[in-house]
C-alpha cells in the first residue's frame, strides 16, 4: 500500500526524520518514533498504583463475592470431573500459605521450585507461594535431570514442590521436596500439598509479610529456542500489570458465565497468566486437562460445554485440518472464542479457521515471558477477521517502535524493523545476567523483542519472523514463516518448518521439513515447485526433507535449532 492509498501525511521533526509518513490512526507519532496504544483501558481495569501490593492479594480482591463463592466453580479436573468453588480455593491458597510459612520455613524472598504438569492444585500452590513473599519458579516436567538440577541450582531454590511421578528427578539435587499429591503407598516422611493444605488450616495464622510491588514474584526460564535459557526475573508489579491487561481482554463484564480449556502449561507464562491469575480475576469456570491431547480436547470441550481457548497455533492447525471432514459440529458447537498467541498465525490457518468454523472467534495475541504475557490483542472479531495475520494492537499502557535492525532509525508504518516495547509489564532482568540484560534493555527501558514486524495503518501489528531467525540468501533476507505459510496451504501438508542450511556460494538457503499427510504421494520436488509458483526466486525452498513430526516447545514455538543441528547430519551445506 502507497502513502497516498493509505491516507497518510508526512512531517519533519527535529530528531532528523525528515518527510516521515504520519499515520493518524496508526497511533504512531513521527516525532518520537513512537507507537502508541490506540485502546484505553477502563476505570475498572486501571492498574494499581499504590506500591505496598502484590499479585495475590490483587487476584483475590477480585474473587466473586463470598455469597456466590461458595457454589461457583473456579476449576474442574477434565479427567476425573473433580471441582473447586472459588471459596475452597481461596481458603487453600490461604491454608497453603500458613503451611509453607510455619511449617516448612519458607520465607520473603526464598524460592520454591515447581516441577508438575497441569493439575486443580497448581494455580493454589502459584498464588499461596506469591502471598507470602516467596518467589516461584517453574520447569517443564519434559526436562531432563540436569536441565532441572541447572535450573534449581541458577534460581538458588530452598525448596521444591513436585508431581510423584517427577521425583526421581529432584533426588540428585538434594533440594528439599514435597509433592503435589499423595502418593499411593507412599513413604511417610514424603510430606504432600495436599496433606499440607488440610493441616495448617486452624493450626496457624495468616503470615504478615510486607510486600511491595518492585518484590521479585517469580523467575521464570525462557525456552532457549534461539540461545540459552535464561531466568526471567519478574515482579509483582509486572503480574499485576499483565493481569490487568488481561482482565480487560476478556472483557469481565461479560465472561463470568464462560468456560475456558486449559490445556496450555501453567508452568509456562501464557498459562500461569491465565489459568493461575487473570481468569480469577473475572469469575470464570476452567476445565483443567493434565497436558495436551487433541481428541482429549475435542472430548472436554463437548462434555463440558467449553465456550474458550486460549491456544497456540499448532492446535489451530489441527483444529483445520480436523473440521475438513463431515460430523464434527457437534463436538464444537458451544466454542465462541479461540485466541492465540505464543507463536505466530499465519494469515492461511487462521483464513482457513475462520471458513471451517465461521461461528468462533479467532482472536490473536503477541506475548514474551519477558513481558510477563501479552503486548498485543485483538480487541474485536470484526477486526481480527479484518486483519487476518495480524498479532492485534498494541494493549493499553503499552509502547512500540520499530527500529531498523541497520541503522538504529524507528519506522513508519509499513516498514519492517525490530520490535521494541515499553509497559510496566517489562521484566526487571535476567537473573545473574547483567551482560545478557543490558543487551535486551536499553537505558530508557526498551525491550529489545529480536522480532522482525511491522505496524499498518491502522495501529495492527504483523510479525514477519525473528532477527536471529531471518535467512541470509545472496544479500537478500528470507523469513521462515512466510515460507511456512505456504508450505500449510498445500492440502497434503499437515506441518511445515523452514530453516536455514549453510552455502558456500549463497551464504544460506531454505531448507523445509514436512509432514505430509498420510498416504501422500507428495515429493520433494513437487514441494519445491509449489513454493517457487508463489515467491521470488530468492525465496525458493533448495531443500525438503520429509519428517513425521516438526519439533516444537510447549507454547507451540518451532525448535529450529534442533532442526539446523539435525540437518547438518543429513546434507553437506551446497546446492
Amino acid at each position: 500500500m502507497s502513502a497516498a492509498e493509505a491516507g497518510n501525511t508526512t512531517t519533519k521533526d527535529d530528531s532528523g526524520n525528515h518527510g516521515l509518513p504520519h499515520y493518524p490512526k496508526s497511533g504512531f507519532d513521527p516525532q518520537t518514533g513512537i507507537y502508541y496504544s490506540i485502546n484505553k483501558l477502563g476505570d475498572q481495569h486501571k492498574i494499581p498504583t499504590r506500591p505496598d501490593f502484590d499479585i495475590a492479594t490483587y487476584v483475590l480482591s477480585h474473587f466473586p463475592h463470598p455469597h456466590q463463592a461458595e457454589s461457583k466453580i473456579a476449576l474442574i479436573d477434565s479427567a476425573t470431573n473433580q471441582q473447586f468453588t472459588y471459596a475452597w480455593l481461596q481458603r487453600s491458597i490461604r491454608s497453603l500459605a500458613k503451611g509453607l510459612y510455619h511449617t516448612l520455613g519458607v520465607s520473603k524472598g526464598d524460592v520454591v521450585f515447581v516441577l508438575s504438569p497441569n493439575s486443580l492444585l497448581y494455580p493454589t500452590i502459584c498464588l499461596a507461594v506469591f502471598s507470602i513473599g516467596a518467589i516461584l519458579t517453574t520447569a517443564n516436567p519434559l526436562n531432563t535431570k540436569s536441565e532441572i538440577a541447572k535450573q534449581v541450582s541458577d534460581s538458588g531454590a530452598k525448596l521444591a514442590i513436585s508431581a510423584p511421578e517427577e521425583l526421581h528427578k529432584l533426588v540428585p539435587t538434594g533440594v528439599p521436596t514435597i509433592l503435589t499429591s499423595r502418593k499411593p503407598n507412599k513413604d511417610s516422611s514424603s510430606l504432600s500439598i495436599e496433606e499440607l493444605i488440610e493441616s495448617s488450616d486452624h493450626l496457624y495464622q495468616l503470615p504478615q509479610v510486607k510486600l511491595v510491588q518492585s518484590d521479585t514474584a517469580a523467575i521464570l526460564y525462557s525456552s532457549g529456542t534461539t540461545g540459552t535459557s535464561k531466568g526471567v526475573v519478574l515482579t509483582h508489579a509486572n503480574f499485576i500489570a499483565n493481569v490487568a491487561f488481561l482482565r480487560w481482554t476478556v472483557d469481565v463484564s461479560s465472561a463470568q458465565n464462560d468456560v475456558f480449556l486449559c490445556f496450555l502449561p501453567i508452568f509456562h507464562i501464557y498459562g500461569l497468566s491465565f489459568f493461575a491469575l487473570g481468569l480469577f480475576c473475572a469469575g470464570t469456570t476452567t476445565v483443567v486437562m493434565k497436558k495436551y491431547e487433541f481428541h482429549a480436547m475435542l472430548q472436554a470441550i463437548k462434555t463440558h460445554k467449553v465456550n474458550n481457548i486460549p491456544a497456540v497455533p499448532p492446535v489451530i492447525l489441527g483444529l483445520v485440518k480436523y473440521t475438513s471432514k463431515a460430523g464434527f459440529d457437534s463436538e464444537l458447537s458451544s466454542l465462541r472464542r479461540v485466541t492465540t498467541g505464543a507463536a505466530p498465525l499465519s494469515k492461511e490457518v487462521g483464513d482457513g479457521f475462520r471458513k471451517r468454523i465461521p461461528w468462533v472467534e479467532l482472536r490473536q495475541g503477541y506475548g514474551l515471558t519477558e513481558i510477563c504475557g501479552a503486548a498485543t490483542f485483538s480487541p474485536t472479531h470484526k477486526e481480527a477477521k479484518a486483519r487476518s495475520g495480524s498479532s492485534g494492537m498494541l494493549i493499553p499502557s503499552f509502547c512500540a517502535k520499530v527500529v531498523d535492525t541497520e541503522t538504529g532509525r524507528p519506522l513508519p508504518p509499513y516498514r519492517e524493523g525490530e520490535l521494541w516495547l515499553k509497559s510496566p509489564s517489562i521484566m526487571k532482568g535476567y537473573l545473574g545476567n547483567v551482560e545478557a540484560t543490558a543487551a535486551t534493555i536499553d537505558s530508557d527501558g526498551w525491550l529489545k523483542t529480536g522480532d522482525i514486524c511491522y505496524f499498518d495503518e491502522d495501529g495492527f501489528l504483523f510479525i514477519v519472523d525473528r532477527v536471529k531467525e531471518l535467512i541470509k540468501h545472496n544479500g537478500y533476507q528470507v523469513a521462515p514463516a512466510e515460507l511456512e505459510a505456504i508450505l500449510l496451504s498445500h492440502p497434503s501438508i499437515l506441518d511445515a518448518a523452514v530453516i536455514p542450511v549453510e552455502n558456500d556460494e549463497a551464504g544460506q538457503i531454505p531448507m523445509a521439513y514436512v509432514v505430509k499427510a498420510v498416504g501422500s504421494e507428495l515429493s520433494e520436488d513437487q514441494v519445491i515447485k509449489f513454493v517457487a509458483d508463489q515467491v521470488a526466486p530468492y525465496k525458493k525452498v533448495r531443500r525438503v526433507s520429509f519428517t513425521s513430526a516438526i519439533p516444537r516447545s510447549t507454547s507451540g514455538k518451532i525448535l529450529r535449532k534442533n532442526l539446523v543441528s539435525q540437518s547438518k547430519q543429513q546434507f553437506i551445506s551446497k546446492l
